[in-house]
């Protein structure tokens, strides 16, 4: 019996060496995001080897897969991305467009999609996905309220991601946030365009991202500009369409006002 104690406590030491471990990695290996208030508030831009949590909601599913796009470009660099998704995900939310994904910026060739029968089989192919070092990330996307994602699921995704340095990204839609162990969890929602001609705001879709947990720093909501070309986010501009000058010559009230009366 003590042989057997001793061997789960060797185990759990092992556990929290290689946790306090990749917490230090976490420091380090960041990737900014492009917005300087939003890398200033993640200590430097969004950690790698870590999970994050992309919630939704009602009809704001694009604008989550937006974003979780835009993530997942940041982090990938040059090594493929994993998306998981539930094979009825199609019929609630639409397919995935890759020339959408290269739209953004995100090249379709180094995109894998796997559609998982249900939510057991999701989260085993992206436990096994983010144990294998040669991707870049792994975003698991699931559907409603779901008891088989709990804390337990949620810290092995994140062990596999800690033990290979693979990020790992989850789109949740139509579901309410959680205990986990996410190292951030946003909230997405759409953000009105500029003003303008619509061939003036392509290319620039606009987020309404609320931070809700930050385990390394203060939380916060932005409104985050995607930059396709730039393939980075950044601050939306205070005025983005020019405001007019005031004429030059005006007259002033004060001194004709029997203008302003004939006026009326």
């Amino acid at each position: 019996m003590s042989g057997a104690r001793g061997s789960a406590l060797a185990i759990l030491r092992g556990q929290i060496e290689r946790i306090e471990a990749a917490e230090v990695v976490h420091q380090r290996d960041r990737v900014a995001l492009g917005h300087s208030e939003v890398d200033c508030a993640l200590k430097g831009g969004l950690a790698r080897a870590a999970i994050h949590e992309v919630f939704c909601e009602g009809r704001q599913g694009a604008a989550a897969t937006g974003f979780v796009t835009g993530l997942a470009g940041r982090v990938t660099t040059r090594k493929p991305l994993l998306w998981v998704r539930q094979d009825f995900s199609d019929i609630e939310t639409g397919a995935l467009s890759m020339s959408g994904l290269a739209e953004l910026g995100l090249d379709p060739r180094r995109v894998v999609m796997v559609r998982a029968a249900d939510v057991e089989s999701a989260l085993r192919a992206s436990a096994d996905a983010l144990a294998c070092d040669a991707l870049g990330a792994v975003v698991l996307e699931l559907w409603g309220e779901t008891r088989q994602f709990d804390l337990v699921a949620s810290r092995k995704l994140t062990l596999a991601a800690q033990s290979s340095g693979v990020t790992g990204l989850l789109l949740r839609m139509a579901a309410q946030p959680l205990p986990s162990t996410a190292e951030t969890r946003w909230m997405l929602r759409a953000a009105h365009s500029p003003p303008g001609a619509m061939w003036s705001a392509w290319g620039a879709p606009r987020f309404d991202a609320e931070l809700l947990r930050n385990r390394h720093g203060p939380c916060g909501r932005w409104i985050m500009e995607w930059k396709c070309d730039e393939c980075q986010f950044s601050e939306s501009p205070a005025y983005p369409q020019p405001v007019a000058a005031a004429p030059a010559r005006r007259s002033d009230p004060a001194i004709f006002p029997g203008a302003q009366r004939r006026a009326g």
